[in-house]
């Protein structure tokens, strides 16, 4: 076997070897992890309560359904659905709202007065009254795009009671639901049009409140490490959509670039027959820096003010692709530093061998690196909810 067959043939070795290790390590960027702070049922509520060591006055059973939501920017989303509460008679009596008066405040919401939350019905219920509103909320949260297009969100309604003066804990409606297990899917409308995104999980949680202050009540120490009620909603991004928009046309440009490589020679028969000359492949490359700065430019307006995300670093590797393929048809056609014997030997063999294994190594550091930040920025937010 001649030393260009071998060459060629370690070249499809390692190309095969690092597209299999590529595609396992996209299936782990995409799998989500289960949020180990999930509260499943009352007896998870009553044993979080009782480890505060601050038991609340009253506790409301508090409900939701959410009915529709879309993302109107890189941090609001718009939630639109049903929130009740159980208010038991002879316990609850202080505290009940009035008609015209709200049970609970979604602090997080970031125009309120513009937004709607209206009762929509009050009935009694076996020595309880319930009380339903519906909601119509712009919520300001913080996202982290840094996986895209393999990013999971977290989109949460967080819930303050709507007494501050008392301890009020708003505990879940379970019963309220038909399953409210880890992997049950609850409180969100099965036809909810989502989208270029899918449903994932939804579970209710508590996070210790960060108030660094009283809000002028006083002495009140359970208002300053209030239990916040959440209710999550897991959504993963359809990978179909940005594929089609952004993977597609990297690699099209990648395979044009590696044809280019391929012109690439000294033999008198092929230079004619591809038409090589150094001008025609850097001008190919300049054209298709183009292409890609625009599809980079376009990219990034749509996630203005966050850090560096998955896929733009095939954008990076992209340009430094360019670069190098401009070089070296350079370095070669005029026959300059002939001792990099990299270049010049076999008609530039080793450079077109390489290309694909390179292109590939590339991209399994890029993802095994955005895997582990992922994996980080998971362990931190655990810990985050669980203190």
């Amino acid at each position: 076997m001649s030393i260009e067959k071998k060459v060629w043939w370690i070249s499809g070795a390692l190309t095969f070897g690092l597209a299999v290790l590529l595609f396992r390590l996209l299936v782990a960027l995409n799998h989500f992890e289960g949020d180990p702070t999930q509260l499943p049922d009352q007896a998870s509520v009553d044993d979080y309560l009782k480890k505060l060591g601050n038991a609340p006055e009253y506790q409301v059973k508090t409900g939701i359904f959410i009915k529709s939501f879309s993302f109107i920017g890189a941090s609001d989303v718009h939630v639109s659905g049903y929130i009740w509460q159980h208010y038991e008679d002879g316990i609850h009596d202080a505290i009940k709202p009035v008609e015209g008066e709200v049970g609970f405040i979604l602090p997080e919401a970031t125009d309120a007065a513009n937004g709607l939350i209206e009762e929509v019905y009050r009935m009694d219920q076996n020595g309880s009254e319930l009380i339903g509103w519906y909601f119509e909320q712009t919520l300001r949260q913080s996202f982290d795009y840094t996986s895209y297009p393999f990013d999971h969100k977290t989109v949460w309604v967080r819930f303050w009671p709507g007494e501050f003066n008392v301890n009020v804990a708003l505990i879940p409606d379970f019963l309220a639901y038909p399953a409210t297990g880890p992997e049950d899917i609850f409180g969100i409308d099965p036809r909810i049009v989502m989208g270029t995104w899918e449903r994932e999980n939804t579970y209710f949680d508590y996070r210790q409140s960060d108030l660094d202050t009283t809000l002028g009540i006083g002495e009140n120490e359970f208002q300053t490490n209030l239990p916040e009620l959440h209710y999550n909603f897991v959504i993963k991004r359809n990978f179909g959509n940005a594929f089609i928009v952004h993977m597609i046309p990297l690699i099209v440009v990648t395979m044009l670039l590696f044809g280019a490589v391929m012109t690439v020679t000294r033999r008198p028969n092929l230079v004619e027959r591809h038409d090589f000359s150094t001008s025609s492949v850097i001008g190919t490359c300049s054209v298709l820096f183009f292409v890609i700065l625009l599809a980079h430019v376009q990219l990034r307006e749509g996630f203005a003010g966050s850090p560096v995300i998955y896929m733009e670093s095939f954008f990076f590797l992209m340009y430094f692709l360019l670069l190098a393929v401009s070089i070296n048809t350079y370095l070669f056609a005029s026959e300059a530093v002939p001792s990099l014997r990299f270049i010049h030997y076999k008609d530039n063999l080793y450079p077109k061998a390489a290309f694909w294994p390179f292109v590939l190594l590339c991209m399994v550091a890029i993802t095994a690196y955005n895997l582990s930040l992922k994996a980080g920025s998971e362990d931190e937010a655990v810990i985050e909810r669980q203190n």
